[in-house]
């Protein structure tokens, strides 16, 4: 069972403002959010925060993120997002 933190994050990711970033971050906080640790959901919570284009830009590398975002968490988005 998730903690209330978690189901706000999850709900969060699911309901961001394009499908396509709706499928990898809601699809990421379901196969992952249980897991994660404090840094990591803090991480998680930082990247909701930020512009839905420019996070997806981030995730397929048409954008740097800034170092503030270039994290772990980002890392593991882009190798679960599809090719």
């Amino acid at each position: 069972m998730l903690d209330e933190r978690r189901k706000r994050l999850r709900f969060r990711a699911w309901r961001r403002g394009f499908r396509e970033i709706d499928l990898i971050l809601g699809g990421f906080a379901d196969a992952h959010i249980g897991a994660l640790d404090e840094a990591a959901l803090a991480e998680f919570e930082r990247l909701l925060e930020a512009p839905d284009d420019d996070v997806y830009a981030w995730i397929v590398g048409r954008l740097t993120p800034p170092s503030e975002q270039d994290t772990g968490l980002l890392k593991r988005l882009r190798e679960f997002a599809p090719a």
